[in-house]
């Protein structure tokens, strides 16, 4: 039998969203923990967005990590004597440079990846399979909000 349910004011979305971000955020800073002493988060989030986006231009890290050019810069030399992520000059313009995770960036991406894949897999057991592709459909709409890059596009799509 299939109950409606009565439409969701404004404050009943924002409420779920804020409710399930403090559980994804709770599960970002465990499958994070492991890697603490070698990446912070700011730092953390410029390796994903070179996992998402691919190789750019500081300015252009600059802008999606919504921090300064310098900001940037100065977070990219940290990365690069980490060895996470390389630069390489453009050709025919010395000044325009380029950075891209390395293997070793984007193996710490995966093992995080993987460890935050694993913990919402076996929360979402509890989401009666009826309901997945709402979820999916809806958690798609606030990624496209966002102007998130889809999950597929860069790292391996999930099994439910």
């Amino acid at each position: 039998m299939n109950q409606r349910v009565p439409p969701a004011t404004r404050d009943d979305v924002v409420d779920a969203v804020l409710s399930a971000s403090r559980v994804l955020v709770a599960v970002a800073a465990r499958s994070l923990a492991a890697v603490a002493d070698e990446v912070t988060l700011p730092q953390y989030r410029a390796l994903v967005v070179l996992a998402s986006r691919g190789p750019q231009n500081v300015a252009g890290l600059a802008g999606h990590l919504d921090v300064t050019p310098a900001t940037a810069t100065r977070m990219c030399d940290r990365l690069v004597r980490k060895r996470l992520i390389t630069r390489t000059h453009e050709r025919g313009d010395r000044r325009s440079v380029r950075v891209d995770l390395s293997a070793r960036g984007r193996s710490l991406v995966d093992e995080v990846s993987e460890r935050r894949r694993r913990e919402i897999t076996e929360l979402l057991r509890s989401v009666p399979p009826s309901s997945r592709g709402e979820l999916v459909r809806a958690l798609g709409l606030l990624r496209d909000a966002a102007g998130e890059v889809p999950e597929q596009s860069w790292s391996t799509g999930w099994d439910l």
